[in-house]
């Protein structure tokens, strides 16, 4: 008997023994994967890309994210400002990218401006932001007409366009363009008795249009195609709208839905005369040099959110011009 019990003793003791062995590899492990598994997130870091595509408008820029730091980039793009040292508090984009490199495109900017942009990318730890590079807007052009008239000029994509309605009183041979407060079968101009006609120009008809001579010198009143290729530039006839539009409700009807002016186009509300002018703060017309049948096409632009559109309508009404260079 004492020796059973001694026996069951000892196996008492190794039993207890390997439980213990196990209990400690078992912590040791769970020690062990713990650590493994505790990571530091630090700041990202990135740098800033050089600008180019400069316009009197808009520029390009980006930058490349040369670190997450070891977590998640949630956003990431560039911030700009006229200001030396930009922030995410500024104007920026959220188009860049998660990881490597990306390029952002500013819009809205003003002429002849200096900037400051830098790259900027986002994650747990916080913001990181990349050098600050500076550049200036192109300065706007000019064009004259025969009445020495001088029109600001802006370069939205392939095309330079005025940035200012037609207001000139001569054809380009040195004709006198006809007044004529009604509807004509002839060339003819005409304004709203109210009207800055400085600013806001004057009302033709499509005879004065499609009679090859109402724009300056190596200008001319663009194609219907030729706005086409305009609202597509700018990103199709919803965004454009906005894009071609002057800000605010000065002139333009409150609220001017979606008006940034982007383009730098600076598009006024100058109604239209069909007899009597109308739409005088509300909606803008431009006429094209394409005729559609007995009547012509013009670009459409309302103080509300519907987008540029492209009509057709009579042509002895009285509409703005823009021109554009050959």
């Amino acid at each position: 008997m004492k020796n059973i019990k001694t026996s069951i003793g000892i196996l008492s003791f190794i039993a207890m023994g390997a439980l213990l062995m196990l209990s400690y590899s078992c912590k040791k492990d769970n020690s062990s994967n713990n650590s493994n598994s505790t990571t530091t997130v630090t700041a990202p870091t990135i740098t800033t890309s050089s600008v180019g595509s400069l316009t009197q408008t808009s520029a390009s820029c980006g930058g490349t994210i040369t670190s997450d730091g070891g977590g998640t980039i949630t956003v990431s793009g560039i911030c700009w400002s006229t200001g030396a040292t930009p922030t995410t508090s500024d104007s920026k984009t959220t188009n860049g990218s998660t990881s490597g490199s990306f390029s952002c495109f500013m819009t809205g900017l003003t002429a002849s401006t200096k900037y400051y942009v830098c790259a900027y990318c986002t994650n747990s730890a916080g913001t990181a932001y990349g050098s600050i590079v500076s550049f200036t807007t192109q300065p706007y052009g000019s064009v004259y007409d025969i009445d020495g008239n001088k029109y600001s000029t802006v370069t939205i994509g392939t095309q330079v366009w005025m940035a200012e309605n037609l207001k000139v009183l001569h054809y380009n041979n040195g004709t006198a363009i006809p007044y004529s407060a009604t509807s004509v079968t002839s060339g003819a101009y005409s304004y709203y008795a109210t009207f800055d006609t400085a600013k806001y120009g004057l009302y033709y008809n499509f005879y004065a249009v499609s009679s090859g001579n109402l724009a300056p010198t190596g200008w001319h009143v663009p194609t219907n195609a030729e706005w086409t290729t305009l609202i597509t530039y700018l990103g199709g006839a919803t965004a454009a709208a906005g894009a071609l539009k002057e800000t605010g409700t000065t002139d333009w009807m409150s609220p001017n839905s979606g008006a940034t002016n982007s383009s730098g186009f600076t598009a006024l509300p100058g109604g239209y005369n069909n007899g009597t002018p109308t739409g005088i703060t509300q909606n803008g017309n431009f006429w094209s040099s394409s005729a559609s049948g007995s009547d012509a096409y013009y670009l459409y632009l309302y103080y509300g959110s519907s987008p540029a559109t492209q009509n057709d309508g009579p042509q002895t009404m009285g509409l703005s011009v823009r021109c554009v260079q050959n």
